[in-house]
């Protein structure tokens, strides 16, 4: 007889640790005064088409199940959108939408992924990678990145990850947490060691469409990269869509069908009302998602400079809408520095380790912010660091 309920717990599920972003966020929203840069929320509102959109079809009455693999016009709009990236496919049967990215990341691993196969994680990486890895049965093999490298994984340092167990290779770019970017250049060095290990990838772009320096490159347009990746895609963060839960899955025949088992089973198909306004999105949209572009690019630019002002160093951020200054001058841990900001100066940051090896000396901020609360905390945060004994210089508006 087991004497505590927590005995019947998987202990896989057990051995994860709560989410590092969470804890941040529930401490801030419980203190007034807030000024939270800690979650990747956009602070725009859905524009109103799309919102219109939606409620339309609910007086049309669109309340209705769809296909596991979701609506067909809209996979046609997402096959058109990955065409215009260079990656070619079958909408009928190389496309599925899940709900959210989440979800498309889970059915990825659990359906490449036996026990003890090992996933190369470049770090900082989103912090759902590891625990979404073990949960899958997999082994993550972290590759920590660098602010020298401009936190982009070289080919070199790939190739020193990979055994006889390695089999997915998971990227991000733009990344989360540190606005990292890979060009074409760069990414078919990584592309000449995938072939040559004879890899899978999986490549989240989410934020594909937040690329402020350069072209994003998706991976799966790379010469013979399309058969061994999944992509993995949404409209959270370019649309300001993160609470109607919409994401897709691209990748071969065979691929897909295997992760519409998983979906068929698990989730059946994602709601109706947001595919419908993810379509909206996709036709008439592209106005909207540029205007809140050049809004989080000019937010870009004023915190990276403000932080330099402070007297924090700061890697400049080539897409998502994420800054990743360097605390280590401070003389505090990541986690101490983001915990004494929001007790002295109520400013909400994450600590850096979260995200993995390479992130300990630094915090994620997001500027999904307005101009003005971010200008008021990067002055709270210059107060905070003057205690300290680090120069504080006025905050220019750029």
């Amino acid at each position: 007889m087991r004497t505590k309920w927590s005995e019947y717990i998987n202990p896989a599920v057990q051995q994860i640790p709560p989410s590092g972003i969470r804890r941040f966020f529930d401490l801030a929203t419980e203190m007034e005064g807030v000024i939270s840069l800690g979650v990747g929320e956009p602070d725009f509102v859905t524009p109103w088409h799309i919102r219109e959109a939606c409620i339309y079809s609910l007086h049309r009455g669109r309340t209705t199940y769809t296909s596991n693999h979701g609506l067909l016009e809209l996979r046609e709009g997402i096959a058109d959108y990955l065409s215009s990236q260079g990656a070619r496919y079958n909408p009928r049967k190389e496309i599925l939408v899940t709900v959210g990215v989440s979800e498309a990341l889970d059915l990825a691993f659990r359906t490449l992924i036996c026990p003890g196969d090992e996933v190369i994680i470049p770090t900082p990486c989103y912090v759902s990678y590891l625990p979404c890895t073990e949960l899958a049965g997999g082994v993550p093999v972290t590759v920590a990145t660098s602010m020298e490298d401009q936190f982009r994984l070289t080919a070199d340092k790939l190739e020193a990850a990979i055994t006889p167990k390695s089999k997915v290779l998971l990227l991000c770019f733009p990344n989360n947490p540190t606005g990292a970017v890979m060009d074409r250049e760069n990414l078919l060095k990584i592309a000449e060691v995938v072939r040559k290990h004879d890899l899978l990838v999986i490549s989240d772009e989410v934020y594909d469409r937040l690329t402020y320096t350069g072209q994003h490159t998706c991976f799966a347009a790379l010469p013979g990269m399309q058969e061994r990746t999944i992509v993995l895609n949404g409209f959270s963060k370019a649309y300001a869509m993160t609470g109607w839960r919409l994401g897709y899955a691209a990748a071969n025949e065979e691929f897909i069908a295997a992760m519409t088992k998983i979906h068929q089973y698990t989730m059946l198909c994602a709601p109706i009302t947001a595919q419908v306004s993810a379509l909206e999105a996709l036709r008439h949209g592209k106005a909207a998602m540029e205007d809140m572009v050049a809004h989080y690019n000019r937010r870009r630019r004023l915190v990276v400079q403000g932080f330099k002002e402070i007297g924090l160093p700061c890697f400049e951020p080539g897409g998502a809408f994420y800054a990743f200054p360097y605390i280590g001058n401070t003389g505090l841990t990541a986690t101490e520095f983001a915990e004494n900001l929001l007790l002295e100066e109520k400013v909400a940051v994450i600590p850096g380790d979260v995200f993995g090896p390479g992130g300990e000396d630094c915090v994620r901020c997001s500027y999904a912010s307005s101009v003005e609360d971010l200008t008021e905390a990067l002055q709270r945060m210059g107060r905070f660091l003057k205690r300290r004994g680090l120069q504080n210089s006025k905050v220019v508006y750029i």
